[in-house]
């Protein structure tokens, strides 16, 4: 039987991830190795039609071809640093929540510490496609991997603990590839609903740009190619790491370019992006979420 439908809108991009994993995980040099990724892009043949005007017609695709190498890059010192994110958190929190997973496969082929239980939230559909995928792979997890299907913008904290998620335990949380896609509001109304269920010392993950707006964001904006996926995204909180220090976190900022550096990868040195993981304060601030001491 095959597969259900490939994601479509937002939830298309994670197949654009995939490929870029599966083509990560072939480097002898590679900084991980996902060996499901690329049947993922198997059961989604012609998903990206631009790829092959861009193959076939390079120096008419000029600006598209060198936006695809940047988003290679990013996404895959993405993948490395989030991945070693949730093993080093993992060694605390045998908690771990993917928001958005998509299809991520770190239930499946990162090393989790007995005991870890690690919860995917997305739409059904995506969901649906990544289970029938793997299951005909027979990939088997490496942690208790609980599967809840819910919409980020209506009230899933009551589907995440009907599934066994315990808010009064530290949790490890990861927004990857998430927050672009939320306006202002609906990401602070999803990141207060992830402060309320975090009990002191969990922690938290997710991309940020100090500059506002990165030059490959910028470039993909100008491109009438990139508009059925600009057109998606909504630019996330206006300021992160003063919203995360507000409301009970301790952030930090990790800068994309040095990290590319230590994984001897190269970038610009302009490049700004990079990423925020934060902690739970001990005693949240009067006025945040979950007031008073942890």
């Amino acid at each position: 039987m095959p597969p259900p439908e490939p994601p479509q809108g937002v939830g298309k991009t994670a197949l654009g991830v995939a490929r870029v994993r599966a083509q990560e995980s072939q480097r002898e040099d590679r900084l991980f190795d996902d060996p499901y990724a690329q049947a993922f892009v198997d059961a989604a043949p012609g998903a990206f039609p631009e790829e092959r005007a861009v193959r076939d017609r390079p120096a008419a695709h000029g600006r598209l071809a060198s936006l695809g190498a940047a988003f290679y890059t990013h996404a895959i010192i993405r993948t490395r640093f989030y991945d070693d994110y949730l093993t080093a958190a993992a060694a605390g929190s045998r908690q771990v929540v993917l928001l958005a997973a998509g299809l991520d496969t770190r239930a499946f082929r990162l090393a989790w510490p007995a005991g870890t239980r690690v919860f995917e939230l997305d739409l059904p559909g995506v969901l649906a496609f990544k289970e029938a995928v793997l299951d005909a792979r027979g990939a088997v997890p490496r942690c208790e991997r609980v599967t809840v299907p819910a919409d980020l913008r209506e009230d899933w904290p009551a589907r995440l603990t009907v599934a066994g998620f315990g808010p009064a335990r530290p949790a490890t949380w990861l927004a990857e590839g998430l927050t672009i896609y939320l306006a202002a509001g609906d990401a602070e109304r999803l990141f207060g609903m992830v402060s309320d269920l975090s009990a002191p010392g969990s922690q938290l993950a997710f991309e940020h740009d100090p500059g506002g707006l990165d030059t490959m964001t910028a470039t993909a904006r100008q491109i009438p190619a990139m508009r059925k996926y600009t057109s998606l995204w909504k630019g996330g909180l206006s300021d992160p790491p003063g919203w995360l220090a507000g409301h009970g976190w301790r952030p930090e900022f990790h800068g994309l370019a040095a990290l590319a550096r230590s994984y001897g990868r190269a970038v610009p040195d302009s490049a700004r992006s990079g990423f925020l993981t934060a902690v739970r304060a001990a005693t949240v601030a009067r006025g945040s979420s979950r007031p008073g001491p942890g």
